[in-house]
């Protein structure tokens, strides 16, 4: 896969056989990478739209069972918003869109590999994302759709004769799950080993005899997925092994290292309200509205009267983000620091440079963006004696525990929390603290950011008024003002669209956290 340097080339349009060599199945097992030349904006916006499709594949299957009408019908939803295959499309009309669903669906996956091979959390993640949505897709192809499908990718099952099928008919009955005596007569069965679909044998869904598992046909989605997944896991393993070289490119370099934790959501770094929150509403927000990694914060610098560098970047710029002006976050850190070991004189002249920093008043003057969810998740650790990050990822999960039910959240409650904790569904568990504490049985909306979850939970408190910040509705990458450019950047690697996300703000980041760690 190629990138152009300067002018957006024209996208191709193909027809006729042509366009049915490329991409034959509206399905597909991902087995050749690109090799078509596409502008850095193109990259930019397939992997963040794939992005939000494997987020969104993620909130559903928690919240829903995979296989009920309502995930269905979200997941179709979010497919068809994201301009992605959904279903086989083959008559004349349809056919320049479909070529470009799948066109976007095939460049999309491979730009993710390339995200997500770095560490073995992302592939795991990756990984589980990919398979379901292709579980999904798989399951709304016809009959027809499926053998064409695994003729296509050379998966050749062999399934059992009739003197066989006949042999086992009481068995199969029995052992296969929704299987009857019509059923197993005019349904093709297929013999595997049983390490091939130990969800089937998790299940006892299927008959096993001598280390083989009877698969009926409408489950040979087990099978493929299997498939699916050890392709996959080595195609990742191989593809880390030549990121090295990928990484090389100073245009790529930035995008890739952080669109694994790229923010897809609102943005909330332009307050329209600004300056209508009061610093009275501060303590009692804390306990109502913020999210726990923000309370936990909050709670660390009234009783210790400071926070070290990664709080004060965490908090600064969340208390940033829900409307407090400049002067109003000077007179807030100021009076609580100064309770401490940090006198008034002090505090002026090591702390009070490096917030009006984070405001755009300082240094190269740039409007700081609140932390996502994934830039605290993936980002920076704390280590001992700090209280930034997010509790559900870096804390204890006995100490969680604790803290839960400090909080009054009921023993069931904690357990679902603890769970999707195990299951490393970071973001999931605090969506689902934010239920608990507004006794909602469904918030709505798919947590990313911490901002959000404020101004969701002032929505509720009030009622459904308009609340006290605002945000702009921005569907694209969370982005800030940009910076200068540099004399020193090749004229030739410019691209005449937005900032890429996380380019710009790494930069800030690296920035601002200097002028933090000066003074812990």
């Amino acid at each position: 896969m190629q990138f152009s340097r300067g002018r957006r080339q024209k996208v191709v349009h193909l027809t006729g056989d042509r366009q049915a060599d490329l991409y034959p199945q509206s399905l597909q097992f991902y087995g050749q990478p690109p090799t078509e030349n596409i502008s850095l904006s193109e990259f930019e916006t397939f992997a963040v739209d794939r992005l939000k499709l494997l987020k969104t594949v993620e909130n559903l299957g928690v919240s829903y069972v995979k296989t009920s009408e309502t995930y269905s019908k979200k997941l179709e939803g979010e497919l068809r918003k994201l301009q992605f295959p959904y279903r086989e499309g083959t008559d004349e009309k349809s056919l320049n869109t479909e070529y470009d669903k799948r066109r976007k669906d095939h460049i999309s996956h491979f730009i993710l590999r390339l995200a997500y091979c770095q560490t073995e959390d992302l592939r795991r993640w990756f990984i589980q994302q990919e398979m379901d949505l292709f579980r999904y897709r798989f399951q709304t192809l016809t009959k027809e759709g499926a053998h064409a499908f695994l003729k296509f990718n050379n998966l050749h099952y062999e399934s059992i004769n009739d003197e066989e099928k006949n042999k086992l008919r009481e068995k199969l009955i029995f052992s296969t799950f929704g299987c009857s005596g019509i059923k197993v007569e005019h349904h093709d069965f297929y013999k595997v080993p049983f390490q091939d679909v130990l969800d089937l044998v998790r299940g006892r869904k299927v008959y096993l005899r001598e280390g083989s598992a009877y698969i009926p046909h409408q489950e040979i989605v087990a099978i493929v997925l299997n498939d699916f997944r050890t392709r996959l896991s080595k195609a990742l393993a191989l593809t880390a092994r030549s990121l090295p070289e990928v990484q090389s490119d100073e245009r790529l370099q930035p995008l890739l290292n952080h669109l694994s934790q790229a923010y897809v959501g609102q943005d909330y770094s332009i307050q329209k309200n600004i300056g209508k929150i009061s610093l009275e509403q501060i303590d009692p927000f804390s306990t109502k509205s913020y999210p726990l990694c923000m309370r936990h914060l909050h709670k660390a610098l009234r009783e210790n009267h400071h926070l070290r560098h990664g709080g004060r970047m965490q908090y600064g710029l969340f208390l940033k983000g829900i409307g407090l002006t400049l002067e109003q976050a000077l007179q807030f850190w100021r009076s609580e620091f100064i309770k401490g070991k940090v006198d008034a004189d002090k505090f002026d002249k090591t702390y009070a440079y490096s917030i009006r920093h984070s405001f755009g008043k300082e240094g190269k003057r740039t409007d700081y963006t609140p932390y996502s969810c994934m830039k605290i998740i993936l980002s920076n650790p704390p280590s001992q004696g700090d209280h930034h990050g997010c509790p559900f990822r870096h804390s204890d999960p006995e100490l969680l525990k604790q803290k839960l039910q400090s909080y009054k959240i009921h023993t069931n409650g904690i357990s679902q929390v603890l769970d999707l904790v195990k299951g490393m569904h970071y973001q999931l568990a605090c969506q689902k603290y934010f239920e608990l504490t507004h006794s909602v049985d469904d918030c709505g909306f798919s947590l990313n950011h911490p901002n959000q979850y404020f101004v969701e939970s002032q929505r509720i408190l009030n009622g459904g008024r308009e609340i006290k910040t605002e945000v702009t509705q921005n569907e694209t990458p969370q982005q800030t003002n940009p910076a200068p450019k540099s004399a020193s950047a090749p004229e030739e690697n410019a691209v005449k669209t937005k900032v890429p996300p996380k380019t710009q703000a790494e930069n800030e980041m690296e920035d601002l956290d200097q002028f933090f760690q000066e003074y812990d």
